[in-house]
């Protein structure tokens, strides 16, 4: 048998040679394994190694985004896409829940709901009907620090759109009738969202995290906020926030930038030129981060949802990059997917070798002055909860001491893919242009994202991570069963690794 391997071993080498390998030295152990270390040439096929990918020709073809500002303060933005025949239009307002106080906390997640209820031009109906005509799509979202409202539309259509996000966000209707038929439709909604396990989780994190601040309010609102709201409450916060230094038209896909700016000069001229911008409150009123944790224990609930963060790094902070590629070396894990024990994060395979828990997502959120970064997991009520909460923390603490150049590389790729892939249509372009103009007032060129992530390395990870995980406070929310779950004392003492 050992003569038949050895031969069969020399006749793989010569047809490997055969084939324009060079000619090298066949050490102990397996022929093909010697010459993959000793030929680059092997580089070219499949290796378990992975490769710094080269994404230059890929960013070459990407538009050009081109920005312009208005005299009112108004930043018009776009990227234009070849031979496309549908566009997204909309308009991102540096105005969220942050921006609100205690009494009028909710505010701006109303208003997001009045903005379909009708404008003084246009009823309900004729609102959605002109639309629908048109094959379009008209939506709106609220976050912590940002509202949009956009739509979806055929490129002929793109001056109605324009003129509908101008109409709904100046000209709302804001009647009485309207506001109190809204009031239940979101407390409905509040209701719908204390049922979804992962919302409820974050607005505690946040809550706790960041107590008697800002960002510590839910987007939502308490309830009684929502039935006492009134349409001077929404009139006086559209007066305050939605200003034009504070907001941006973005366009992607079928857009000609001067008809944009031609459109958004005529539909937005009447905005408040109002020079506080949102630095300005946000160096007023600062996030302030709290070591904490909330526990709701519930063994009726047959999930136990966890989360444990850090204070991350704000949008703007030299290390934001450093933690993206960090939040992509924890990785993400869902049993129901199949991979996992396989998976190239040392977490995930931890968690589905052991049956740790059923799913678990690295995050890392940014605001304006602070952020959150940690790890979001959800197991069953039975489950090892020492275990599951050892896991995560030592694969978030090993940052600081041992990280691999492989898993780097490798993490590197993947968050660059990730950020191509997020912006394969129209939508996500826009998305990407509206966002990066509010937090850091200009559209950042893929090519320097991609060489800020290619300077990572394991002594910039390391140096971040002791900087927001060594030896730091942490904040922890969990939901269910949690009479085995470790107290704060196990976590916080296992931000750091105590080595003889």
């Amino acid at each position: 048998m050992t003569r038949w391997r050895s031969l069969l071993a020399k006749q793989r080498l010569l047809l490997q040679q055969s084939r324009g390998y060079k000619e090298v030295t066949v050490l102990a152990g397996d022929p093909a394994t010697a010459l993959r270390a000793k030929d680059p040439t092997f580089l070219r096929f499949a290796t378990p190694q992975p490769q710094p990918y080269n994404h230059t020709q890929i960013l070459g073809l990407i538009p050009e985004t081109r920005v312009t500002s208005l005299p009112n303060g108004l930043r018009v933005a776009s990227e234009t896409t070849p031979f496309a025949e549908t566009a997204t239009v909309g308009v991102w307002i540096d105005a969220g829940s942050r921006y609100e106080t205690n009494k009028n906390n909710g505010a701006a997640h109303f208003l997001e709901h009045m903005a379909f209820k009708g404008t003084k031009t246009r009823s309900v109906r004729q609102l959605e009907v002109e639309i629908e005509d048109m094959g379009g799509h008209l939506n709106a979202y609220t976050s912590r620090e940002m509202t949009c409202y956009y739509a979806k539309v055929g490129k002929t259509d793109v001056p109605k759109a324009v003129e509908i996000l101008s109409d709904i966000l100046q000209q709302s209707n804001l009647d009485e009738a309207s506001i109190n038929r809204e009031r239940d439709v979101i407390l409905r909604e509040m209701q719908e969202v204390e049922g979804v396990p992962e919302e409820v989780i974050f607005d505690h994190l946040h809550a706790t995290a960041f107590q008697h601040s800002p960002l510590g309010r839910t987007i939502l609102g308490p309830a009684n906020n929502i039935r006492s709201l009134n349409r001077n409450d929404l009139a006086e916060y559209i007066a305050t926030h939605y200003t034009a230094p504070r907001m941006v038209v973005a366009g992607s896909g079928a857009v000609v930038h001067k008809d944009l700016v031609d459109l958004s000069s005529k539909a937005f001229a009447n905005l408040p030129s109002t020079p506080t911008t949102s630095q300005d409150l946000v160096d007023k009123d600062p996030a302030i981060f709290t070591g904490s944790e909330v526990r709701i224990n519930d063994p009726d609930l047959p999930l136990v949802n966890l989360a444990v963060a850090f204070k991350g790094a704000a949008w703007t902070d030299p290390d934001s990059v450093t933690l993206m590629v960090m939040q992509t070396l924890l990785g993400a894990y869902d049993k129901n997917t199949g991979a996992g024990a396989n998976s190239s994060s040392s977490m995930a395979q931890l968690m589905a070798s052991n049956q740790l828990c059923n799913s678990y997502m690295a995050f890392n959120t940014n605001y304006h002055d602070s952020g959150l970064f940690g790890v979001y997991a959800v197991a069953e009520k039975t489950a090892n909860l020492s275990d599951l909460a050892w896991v995560i923390m030592h694969e978030i603490s090993k940052m600081a001491y041992n990280v691999g150049d492989e898993d780097i590389t490798r993490a590197k790729n993947q968050l660059k893919a990730t950020l191509l892939f997020s912006q394969d249509g129209p939508s996500g372009v826009a998305e990407d242009i509206g966002r990066q103009l509010l937090v850091y007032g200009r559209r950042i060129p893929k090519a320097e994202m991609f060489a800020r992530i290619d300077a990572v390395d394991a002594g910039t990870i390391k140096a971040v991570a002791d900087r927001f995980i060594y030896d730091q406070d942490l904040a922890i929310c969990a939901m269910g069963d949690l009479q085995t779950l470790p107290d704060y004392t196990y976590f916080r003492r296992r931000t750091y690794w105590l080595r003889y």
